[in-house]
């Protein structure tokens, strides 16, 4: 019938407190209780922490008006009266099982404004746990209708009140590892910025992009092919013979000895490939690597070319002119073109032409469309009808013309390049005085360089 105080210390687990007395907490410090209590007085906590792993039962109720309370046993308390919460905090810690917060007569667990509750993931069978969660929602029927709305009053409150601690533990948490990358992760702003340097646009980049914009304009679209060809892609089918000098082996670069397979020697295979795959009208341009054994000054075993290729109904000789009028005209941005056609032969062209265009020497620059002299700039022609046959295309009612450019040789002639070979030599020096700036992106609406 005592009352039983404690201060500090651990009550052992082979303890066992009884009769018609209480159970108090009034004092700091922390205590264990280990043992089994069985008794019919209060449970009271108002100072300090009262950690029960062992066994609470009373009859009177569990009262906490300050310090702290942890339920830390399988079952820590079995109470058929209230458990009022007015300040201070209840902690109800994993697997742990308390039998009971609410008589069957209907008395109702009170959790007062201002008390801390915390319910650890885990915990099973224990009404807090259940008010704030899905069961207590689920036990609204069977509470009494005068009592229902006490009841669901405080199931929002725990809900609201835990869904609180939740957020602010998850704030602790985010701040705490920010901190601690602030900490791990310091930069320092008093050092000095690292030097570097701004790349530069290769010139063969530069044309072929320069090129890709201007045909664009005039509804040309862009192809592009593998370096490595079959022997028919790049020469039967584009009607060139068996004994013509392009087949011999010093002059293509063949990948196996029965000759089958070759480093391409043009980027015409493109246009083999484009019509084989698709019907006419054919619009396009290809450019890319082409490689030939030959090594000099304006001549390198891989060099850049771009052909075109324009196949539709009544296309003539009229409209390369034209095409290639426009183009010269708009790659060297010049307003005035001299251009002539001189008769010529490719297996794959007839009529066949290479292109001149007009040029004058001035304080050792060469200027483009102007004066007397005649500078050879690609070659051309009409497709030949064997070669629309080889690649299902109807002669007898498409035709077109193509022709060819090297690339290398337009960025020499408009950006004063005097040796092919220094293209391909990496010389960061060259190419910091002939590079482009990488924002310099060619267009017809404000020029094609800078």
């Amino acid at each position: 019938s005592n009352q039983h105080t404690l201060s500090s210390g651990t009550i052992a687990s082979s303890a066992t407190l009884g009769g018609a007395g209480a159970l108090s907490k009034t004092s700091s410090g922390t205590t264990t209780f280990a043992g089994t209590g069985s008794y019919s007085g209060a449970t009271t906590v108002s100072a300090g922490t009262l950690t029960v792993t062992g066994s609470l039962s009373n009859t009177t109720g569990v009262t906490l008006s300050g310090g702290t309370m942890n339920l830390n046993s399988t079952s820590a308390v079995n109470s058929s009266a209230d458990v009022t919460v007015s300040s201070g905090s209840l902690n109800v810690n994993e697997n742990t099982t308390v039998a009971d917060f609410t008589s069957s007569s209907g008395t109702t667990t009170t959790i007062a404004s201002g008390r801390m509750l915390t319910v650890n993931p885990g915990t099973a069978n224990n009404d807090i746990y259940g008010l704030a969660g899905s069961g207590g929602f689920k036990k609204m029927g069977s509470v009494p209708q005068e009592e229902r709305k006490k009841f669901a009053s405080d199931l929002n409150f725990i809900k609201e009140e835990l869904q609180n601690k939740i957020s602010q533990k998850a704030q602790e948490i985010e701040t705490k590892e920010i901190n601690l990358k602030l900490e791990n992760e310091k930069v320092d702003v008093t050092l000095p910025e690292r030097n570097f340097k701004l790349g530069k646009i290769h010139p063969v980049s530069q044309v072929i992009d320069e090129i890709s914009s201007i045909f664009s304009e005039i509804g040309f679209s862009v192809e592009e092919g593998p370096d490595v060809e079959n022997e028919y892609n790049n020469f039967t089918a584009l009607n060139t013979p068996d004994n013509h000098p392009a087949r011999d082996m010093h002059d293509t670069f063949y990948l196996d000895h029965k000759k089958e397979l070759l480093l391409r020697t043009h980027t015409s295979p493109v246009q083999v490939r484009t019509m084989l795959k698709g019907k006419p009208p054919f619009k396009i341009i290809a450019p890319g690597r082409t490689y030939r054994s030959d090594s000099d000054q304006t001549h390198a075993p891989m060099f850049h070319q771009v052909e075109g290729l324009h196949i539709d109904k009544d296309i003539n000789m009229g409209h390369l002119k034209g095409c290639l009028n426009y183009f010269i005209k708009e790659f060297f941005e010049v307003d005035k073109l001299k251009m002539r056609f001189r008769p010529s032969h490719f297996p794959f062209t007839e009529p066949s032409a290479e292109v001149d265009i007009g040029y004058e020497i001035k304080d050792g620059k060469i200027i483009i469309g102007e004066g007397d002299k005649w500078l050879e700039i690609l070659g051309c022609g009409m497709v030949h009808p064997n070669v629309l046959k080889n690649v299902n295309v109807d002669p007898s009612k498409y035709q077109g013309y193509a022709f060819g450019i090297g690339i290398d040789r337009l960025g020499m002639l408009k950006y004063g390049i005097n040796d092919l070979r220094a293209f391909f030599e990496t010389d960061y020096r060259w190419l910091s005085h002939f590079g482009f700036d990488p924002l310099d992106v060619p267009s017809s609406y404000r020029g094609l360089s800078r």
